[in-house]
């Protein structure tokens, strides 16, 4: 039996467009689609016809060559591979075209009960807070479950009824030669239900765009960088599908006087001249707000440090805490006075050539050396 003419199968003239070729073909598969017309044999047949005469003529190598020869064209082709042309794997492109478009969506459609969206919020911490913990408050825009409908995207709450393309199952089959295709519904996108009646208030979504207000507890000992996951916090889920999660990511602002280092603080101070020189003591602050004495023993130097066990950030999870280490600046007086800087003369003097600057005299006999060596 010779096969129809494509053309003539799918009802269209020889010059016509592609959109056209593609409205008439959506048409006729729609109509004759096996699930529409179970235990139809003639419309399973024009089905198969429907689908191949679309395979060739939507491709324009495979029109061109058709329009030239014919059926000859293609004779031995998915056997021998002539003249270049292949059938396999058509029909998935096919399908996603007649059901994809159809309904408005395409392979990477989300199933009409699918989960929310997890969300991101960057959060600014003090570094007292992160010493002490704290619970704060967030807002955050998000999708929240609709309260017109209970979150079911129909109108009144109302339950959605089995899908009449896929009668509930969620799958449909379509023939193509000796294979069975299995897909998802278009239809339902795999739900098996369908709302007759979608909410006026989300658009049958189940879900409506809100500003949520939330209180987070932040943990004594928090890092920078940490992520604080809030289980369920995220986007609702379509029509009743569950949340997402909502991901907190903390950052540690800079401190005026402190810098942390993992569990320890560090805080550089500047010590008077006469206190380095003589010794003494020093009150300093601590990340707990409280003080703390530094003994500074005689002698002391600029960069020096001092060791204050204890006194540092809290740990996560946990009850000890960090060191706190003091890092001494001897500060040069100024805007002195006529009788200090005789005071300082009269101190210099009093040296007697002896050196009281060790780390200064050091460096100068090294440059000494350095010198010496250029002239030889």
């Amino acid at each position: 039996m010779a096969k129809q003419d494509y053309y003539e199968t799918l009802g269209v003239e020889r010059s016509v467009g592609e959109a056209e070729l593609k409205g008439a073909y959506r048409k006729l598969a729609m109509k004759l689609h096996p699930d529409r017309n179970p235990d139809d044999a003639d419309a399973e047949r024009r089905f198969k016809e429907v689908n191949e005469a679309y395979d060739v003529l939507r491709d324009q190598e495979k029109r061109a060559a058709y329009d030239r020869y014919g059926h000859a064209a293609f004779e031995g082709a998915a056997a021998q591979g002539h003249g270049g042309f292949e059938f396999s794997g058509g029909f998935a492109d096919i399908f996603d075209e007649m059901f994809g478009d159809f309904v408005g969506g395409g392979r990477a459609r989300r199933q009409a009960n699918s989960r929310g969206a997890d969300l991101r919020y960057n959060l600014d911490v003090a570094l007292e807070d992160a010493f002490a913990g704290k619970q704060t408050r967030v807002r955050v825009n998000t999708s929240i479950s609709c309260e017109t409908c209970n979150g079911s995207g129909a109108e009144g709450g109302a339950a959605p009824t089995a899908c009449p393309s896929c009668h509930g199952a969620g799958k449909i089959r379509a023939q193509q030669g000796f294979f069975t295709v299995e897909r998802s519904c278009p239809t339902c996108h795999g739900a098996g239900r369908v709302i007759d009646n979608p909410c006026r208030a989300c658009g049958g979504a189940g879900r409506v765009e809100r500003e949520k207000t939330l209180s987070v507890n932040i943990p004594a000992g928090v890092e920078d960088g940490t992520r604080i996951r809030v289980a369920g916090e995220g986007e609702a889920g379509l029509r009743g599908g569950p949340a997402g999660d909502l991901y907190i990511f903390v950052s540690i602002k800079p401190h005026r006087f402190f810098h942390r280092d993992g569990a320890d603080i560090q805080c550089r101070v500047p010590i008077p001249l006469t206190t380095a020189a003589l010794g003494g003591s020093i009150e300093v602050p601590t990340i707990d707000g409280n003080r703390a004495r530094v003994n500074v023993p005689a002698g002391t130097q600029t960069g020096q440090q001092f060791r204050l066990r204890g006194k540092g950030m809290s740990v996560l999870r946990s009850n000890t805490r960090g060191d706190m280490y003091v890092q001494a600046q001897v500060e040069t007086p100024v805007n002195l006075t006529k009788q200090q800087r005789e005071l300082l003369r009269e101190f210099d003097a009093a040296g007697g050539g002896r050196s009281h600057s060790p780390e200064a005299e050091g460096f100068f006999t090294k440059v000494k050396e350095l010198w010496e060596d250029f002239r030889e």
